[in-house]
C-alpha cells in the first residue's frame, strides 16, 4: 500500500473518487454527475487529497480542508478494503496534519447504500482510532444526520 498526497485532483482521480463516493456513501449523499462533485470540491478551502493505492488500484481516498478555525476531513474506502486496517492507515496519515481533526459522522444505521445494503455507522471505527464524539454538536438537515467527531493530538 502506498499513500500519495496532493492539493489538486486530476480528471481521472475525480472520476475514481466520485465512483467510490457514490458506491460507499448513503444514497442521500450521492452526486449525480461529475460536475456536482467538482462543484462540491470547489467549496473546500485549502484542500489536501490523499489516495491509498494498492498497486495501481485506488483502495480509498480522503481529503482535509479548512473549516473555520479547524482542519476538517472526510475519508472513504472501496468496500473490498473495509475491515482490514486500511482505513486506519489512511486516517493516521491525515493525523500527521495535527493538532486536531474535525468531521461529521453518521451515528445511526438508518441510511442505505445505492446497492440497497445498510450504511453502517463509522462511529466505532473513529472511537477505535482515538476520536471523541460530541453528541451536543449535531448536523441535521434534509441530506445528513450526523454527530461531530474530533481527534486531538496528545
Amino acid at each position: 500500500m502506498k499513500i500519495t498526497t496532493q492539493t489538486y485532483l486530476t480528471g481521472e482521480q475525480k472520476e475514481i473518487a466520485l465512483k467510490i463516493w457514490n458506491t460507499e456513501y448513503p444514497v442521500r449523499l450521492q452526486m449525480a454527475a461529475l460536475a456536482d462533485f467538482e462543484e462540491f470540491l470547489a467549496t473546500l478551502l485549502e484542500p489536501k487529497y490523499y489516495f491509498l493505492l494498492d498497486n495501481e488500484n485506488t483502495a480509498g481516498w480522503a481529503a482535509t480542508f479548512t473549516a473555520g478555525p479547524v482542519r476538517s476531513f472526510f475519508i472513504m474506502l472501496h468496500g473490498a478494503y473495509h475491515g482490514k486496517g486500511y482505513g486506519t492507515i489512511l486516517l493516521n496519515e491525515l493525523k500527521k496534519e495535527g493538532p486536531q481533526l474535525f468531521a461529521w459522522a453518521i451515528d445511526h444505521n438508518n441510511d442505505v447504500k445505492p446497492d440497497g445494503r445498510p450504511y453502517p455507522s463509522p462511529i466505532n471505527f473513529y472511537l477505535k482510532n482515538g476520536f471523541t464524539v460530541n453528541n451536543d454538536l449535531r448536523l441535521e438537515d434534509e441530506v445528513l444526520s450526523a454527530v461531530n467527531i474530533l481527534w486531538q493530538a496528545k
